[in-house]
């Protein structure tokens, strides 16, 4: 039976005090990609995750295409880049008319694989040209295994952007998901942990980097009595009426992933008993936002196949999804490199055959969650 309300995999949640910060940048006029919200956005997120300063931009994806320039990467050079991830993570190496270079998950965070990433800098090394940048992903929330990442990259002297796109709240030994590397990047998409509508911020300890990300987010002007511009630019700030809605969001994170979390307990508490289900596994000393719950499904053990339980949940109206695609098999980057976990093992390429991610937004109602575990139960045949 398909109910009337679509069940949304993550829709946002507003939290009712971002009118009162809109309505102040009406009142005071600052409508612009400026202003006192954009400022104390910056200083409040920086704050949270304590880390030194924040550029707030437009978007995740131009977040992580401002560190790639900061970096200086340019035509030619090579990027290494987690495989099992959204596409904006890797889209950025192509804008500088870089390489990309995937590098494959391992399974207990489902991220980079540090065996991988040392076979390709191991490579990189023998062949006379290090990549410019490593780009690691904190998928679905999940922290990387950011020491054994760290260890290799500095060994080779190669900086990390941390995609934590997915992970704002999440903690990896007590620090903030994003802090790890040179530069961290987070997103403020509609479906993320707490939104903005469309944005993301760039930031760094490096303050000094961060000031030459906001000039180059904003068209790069020249300070000067005129418009002059000494280099390319982009029109990437945020404006201050959506950093406003960003401010009040901030305010009720730690709720937002708290009320997450639960739903991920829920599910497991329901669903992690029948044969041939399992779900993502949480590294030990991390805490995950558990932004998206997400499953296996062994297709043999279960009975069902990935693509009908989903082709099931889309005929009762809840929006459910496959994991990432890897983006090795994505036909935009089938002929660049790829390092898989192993000879024997490859990791995103079985999690996008078997994941899935089910509806775990943080203002899913008890009645709803029930119903998408009654639906999977029932698809399952399994006993409700």
């Amino acid at each position: 039976m398909k109910h009337k309300k679509r069940i949304f995999l993550s829709s946002p949640h507003m939290s009712g005090n971002e009118q009162n910060y809109i309505k102040d940048a009406f009142d005071t006029n600052w409508i612009a990609p400026l202003g006192p919200n954009v400022d104390a956005f910056e200083k409040e997120l920086a704050s949270y995750v304590g880390i030194n300063d924040a550029a707030a931009v437009n978007s995740g994806t131009a977040a992580i295409h401002l560190a790639l320039r900061l970096l200086d990467v340019r035509a030619g050079d090579k990027v290494l880049c987690s495989s099992l991830t959204f596409v904006a993570s890797a889209n950025p190496i192509i804008y500088q008319g870089a390489e990309p270079i995937f590098i494959d998950s391992e399974p207990e965070t489902w991220n980079m694989s540090p065996q991988a990433l040392e076979r390709a800098l191991s490579d990189a090394l023998r062949d006379g040209k290090l990549p410019k940048a490593v780009i690691v992903v904190n998928l679905y929330g999940q922290s990387a295994k950011m020491d054994e990442i760290l260890s290799l990259c500095n060994e080779y002297h190669v900086p990390i952007i941390e995609d934590a796109a997915e992970s704002l709240g999440s903690t990896y030994k007590g620090k903030a998901s994003g802090t790890f590397g040179k530069f961290g990047v987070y997103s403020f998409n509609g479906n993320k942990i707490i939104t903005t509508s469309g944005g993301g911020m760039l930031v760094s300890n490096d303050v000094e980097a961060i000031k030459k990300a906001r000039f180059l987010a904003t068209q790069a002007r020249d300070f000067a009595p005129h418009y002059q511009h000494s280099e390319s630019g982009y029109n990437y700030r945020m404006s201050n009426i959506l950093a406003g809605v960003g401010r009040a969001q901030l305010e009720v994170l730690n709720e937002r992933v708290e009320a997450r979390r639960a739903i991920f307990e829920r599910y497991q508490q329901e669903l992690a008993y029948i044969p041939g289900i399992s779900f993502m596994p949480q590294l030990e000393n991390t805490r995950s936002n558990r932004w998206l719950t997400t499953l296996r499904i062994d297709e043999e053990e279960a009975g069902i196949s990935v693509e009908s339980l989903l082709q099931s949940l889309a005929e009762e109206n809840i929006e459910a999804r496959h994991v990432w695609k890897p983006l090795h098999m994505q036909p935009l980057f089938e002929r660049d490199p790829y390092y898989a976990h192993s000879k024997s093992e490859n990791i995103s390429e079985q999690l996008f055959k078997t994941g899935i991610c089910l509806p775990s937004g943080s203002n899913m109602p008890d009645e709803d969650i029930s119903i998408v575990i009654s639906s999977v139960k029932n698809f399952l045949r399994v006993q409700v």
